[in-house]
């Protein structure tokens, strides 16, 4: 099994009720891909958390190998939903893959 852990912050000139708006889509739209993408073991999205955070959306999700994260990357659905949902709103991005 494999980890995939993405940490976003999201750009700093979109409003408050933007922000709320976009994290909704974020989420929606990535666990969505649940159920689509082969090897696509578990996908969470955490949009709320602690005052002491310094990002403001988390990806959790688990695959089958390195081989299904490699295919994930470039499957049409998590394409579609990363371009259309994620990149467009977020000015930074940290990713951790690990085996477990």
């Amino acid at each position: 099994m494999v980890k995939h852990i993405i940490l976003w912050q999201l750009k700093d000139e979109l409003t408050a009720e933007e922000k709320i708006e976009v994290k909704k889509g974020i989420k929606e739209a990535l666990e969505a891909l649940q159920g689509q993408v082969p090897g696509l073991v578990e996908i969470k999205v955490q949009t709320e958390g602690l005052a002491s955070s310094n990002a403001d959306v988390m990806l959790y999700s688990v695959m089958e190998s390195e081989e299904a994260l490699k295919g994930y990357a470039v499957h049409p659905a998590h394409v579609a939903a990363a371009n259309g949902k994620v990149r467009p709103f977020t000015k930074t991005r940290l990713c951790l893959d690990f085996e477990c």
